[in-house]
């Protein structure tokens, strides 16, 4: 006897488990539809986001605000370097720029402090680090501001903490550097 031929006499003579196992894989055909139409409507939903974000950065860059100034690229006006007589005010005023981005991006500053210049360096690197507190989706805007206008900003350092519940905000730790142009 083989085996296939013990297994259909074995659902013969118990019919009621051969109708617990076509319930069964009714129930299990249903439910991978369901979760596979689940998941095609989340990626629906992020294409459509995705496409959204797709036209208002073609509409940014094709506005005629972007083209005022020349070329589409140039460069930002304004000087590159972190302005300031000393290094301590350099530093202030990187502090002042990064506290205002956070808090145009909708967040607020927890704690700030400035890292002392380096002796042995010869350029004079200014350099700030802000603990704040925003939303996920700031903070992309928040990195975009820093990084693209002028003085150059580099972000040197980031950690970011997701919220410890649904309608909490994010906490960030942000290191900004800039180039300090020196005493005029």
């Amino acid at each position: 006897m083989t085996a296939a031929h013990s297994t259909a006499r074995y659902f013969v003579l118990r019919p009621n488990l051969s109708a617990l196992v076509y319930v069964a894989l009714v129930i299990i055909s249903f439910l991978i539809v369901i979760f596979s139409l689940i998941d095609v409507g989340d990626h629906y939903r992020a294409r459509n986001a995705s496409a959204a974000i797709l036209a208002q950065l073609e509409l940014r860059a094709s506005s005629p605000s972007a083209h005022a100034g020349g070329a589409p690229h140039a460069a930002p006006a304004g000087s590159p370097f972190v302005e300031g007589q000393t290094s301590t005010i350099a530093s202030a005023a990187l502090l002042q720029q990064i506290t205002g981005a956070v808090v145009r991006a909708g967040g607020n500053v927890v704690s700030s402090e400035v890292d002392a210049p380096s002796t042995q360096a010869k350029d004079a690197h200014v350099k700030v680090v802000v603990n704040c507190e925003l939303e996920e989706r700031a903070l992309q805007q928040l990195l975009y501001e820093i990084e693209s206008g002028t003085p150059f900003l580099f972000v040197d350092q980031l950690v970011a903490q997701a919220p410890t519940s649904p309608g909490a905000r994010m906490r960030v730790l942000l290191g900004v550097a800039g180039l300090w142009a020196g005493a005029k």
